[in-house]
């Protein structure tokens, strides 16, 4: 059996991200959606929002897990026993750190191996910091977010006034 993961913040979770899943989920048997508990990152929604979001918005996928994590992500997936790590890619400029990231991880891990997803071009854009930026000054975050976080990330910045 084939098991990757696919390592992020989620911190929102995006359609980007939602579209990362949804297509590596067809290439392996079981995906699991790694949620990093970053200590030095100032998050928006806590591991156990993140995951439990996540986990809602998994019903569609049989073969995908959510799991939070800290720590190595090498060592993550040693004790999960993933031989894939999956990373999406907006830019030219994401291959350049990514790359990086893959050649250390193999370098620590060996029998790990990183694929990389380009992302659609509809997304190739969107981040999780600039929907946070956006919709801590009241802007339009719908387009970016799968409906069921939207007013979830509104709450956070106590926006009480933005349409559903």
């Amino acid at each position: 059996m084939k098991r990757a993961i696919y390592p992020g913040s989620f911190d929102p979770v995006t359609k980007g991200h939602l579209d990362i899943i949804a297509r590596s989920s067809r290439l392996v048997d079981e995906l699991v959606v790694g949620v990093l508990n970053n200590s030095a990152k100032n998050a928006l929604f806590s591991v156990t929002e993140r995951v439990n979001m996540l986990k809602e918005l998994m019903i569609d996928f049989p073969n995908v897990t959510v799991d939070a994590f800290d720590g190595l992500l090498v060592d993550y997936a040693k004790r999960i026993d993933a031989a894939v790590i999956v990373r999406g890619l907006r830019a030219v400029t994401d291959f350049e750190y990514e790359l990086q990231i893959a050649q250390t991880n193999h370098e620590i891990y060996a029998d790990i191996e990183t694929i990389f997803l380009t992302t659609r071009l509809e997304y190739a854009y969107l981040s999780s910091t600039i929907v946070k930026e956006v919709a801590s000054y009241g802007g339009d975050i719908s387009r970016f977010l799968p409906p069921q976080i939207v007013a979830r990330v509104y709450e956070k910045y106590g926006i009480r006034d933005f349409e559903k």
